[in-house]
């Protein structure tokens, strides 16, 4: 998702806190090393800060930063295909850093992947968004809670989500294995930011009712939400969208002009636990990471997530807060709250706020 920078426009703000994280970023989760090429992708959207601090952590570790830059597209919802300096620069590059929101999941991503890239999708990306999710946190105990929240889920057969809003929604999901991103980059990998799990659950078996209340992208009218958007689920296909206010209303008119019936179906299911987003900002790639929160994904379902995989017109997400999450009926999470032992003590050693 693209959007106006939110951190005040000082070119010292924070600037020595901010290379600290960029360096961490290059070298904990995308693995750089000396010698490597390290491609940064952005638009006339992204904060050059960023992009200056980032290609200075690569020098700095011995790595070569090269940098591209290109035109914002207007149309945020929509992928573009790279141009061709853009194709070959991807395919090439040892480590592809993209602040941009334009190439993720295009074919000519697909081809860098093919070609051995290593990838991190980092849209929006400035200061405060930065040291936020990956700054001021230990990135391995993150991924630790995250392991965790994945053993949970692929241990149940059955699963269920509520949340003082009004979701309540059931699923089966034996055999349907969840998946953390944000971990390591490997070769032909691309990583999103840390602090998020995803799974697909047995498509048919989703039923009840989902409540957005804090985030839903796109379209890009709503963002952070003010009024919840009510959608109520049949064997894994929205049937219904309702809710008070203007969010409803757009999210209705929006899903409905893409005229494409598998907009309506359930993609994915995913859990944000990144403690540097205690809430939402309005912005997807940190919403979908709000710690505690649920994320539900209808539309276009990727290859990688192991369902049954289908492409539709478009894909949207959602963010549910203060979700109560059951696996095969015993809580792992209590209104936002992991009360699952492992879980509460690796937040505790994280010094999330409430452990």
């Amino acid at each position: 998702m693209k959007a106006t920078t939110q951190a005040e426009g000082r070119n010292y703000y924070l600037n020595w806190e901010l290379q600290k994280a960029a360096e961490k970023m290059l070298r904990e989760i995308m693995k750089v090393q000396p010698g490597e090429t390290v491609l940064i992708t952005c638009d006339t959207s992204n904060d050059e800060r960023v992009i200056n601090a980032t290609a200075g952590a690569a020098l700095t570790m011995g790595a070569y930063p090269i940098v591209m830059q290109y035109p914002a597209s207007l149309d945020q919802a929509i992928m573009i295909e790279p141009t061709k300096p853009v194709l070959e620069a991807i395919k090439a590059a040892d480590v592809w850093i993209e602040y941009d929101y334009q190439l993720f999941y295009t074919r000519g991503w697909k081809q860098a992947m093919d070609a051995g890239t290593r990838q991190i999708t980092a849209a929006s990306m400035d200061i405060n968004m930065m040291l936020n999710v990956i700054g001021r946190f230990d990135h391995k105990k993150i991924v630790q809670l995250g392991d965790r929240l994945v053993d949970l889920h692929n241990a149940a057969k059955q699963m269920r989500i509520t949340s003082p809003g009004g979701t309540d929604l059931t699923f089966s999901c034996e055999g349907r294995k969840c998946k953390q991103s944000g971990t390591y980059a490997a070769p032909g990998t691309s990583v999103m930011l840390s602090g998020q799990t995803s799974m697909c659950a047995i498509e048919e078996t989703i039923n009840g009712t989902i409540v957005f209340d804090g985030g839903l992208f796109p379209p890009q009218e709503i963002g952070r939400q003010v009024n919840p958007v009510r959608l109520t689920i049949e064997n894994g296909v929205c049937t219904k969208i309702d809710g008070p206010g203007r969010e409803a209303h757009l999210f209705k008119k929006w899903m409905a002009s893409w005229n494409d019936p598998k907009m309506y179906w359930v993609a994915h299911i995913s859990c944000g636990f990144n403690p540097g987003i205690p809430e939402p900002t309005g912005r997807i790639e940190e919403d979908e990471r709000v710690f505690g929160c649920v994320e539900i994904g209808l539309g276009t379902q990727g290859e990688g997530l192991g369902g049954k995989s289908w492409v539709a017109a478009n894909h949207t997400d959602g963010i549910i807060l203060n979700p109560s999450i059951y696996c095969d009926g015993k809580a792992i999470e209590e209104d936002g709250f992991y009360v699952d032992e492992e879980l509460a003590r690796i937040c505790k050693e994280l010094g999330v706020a409430g452990y």
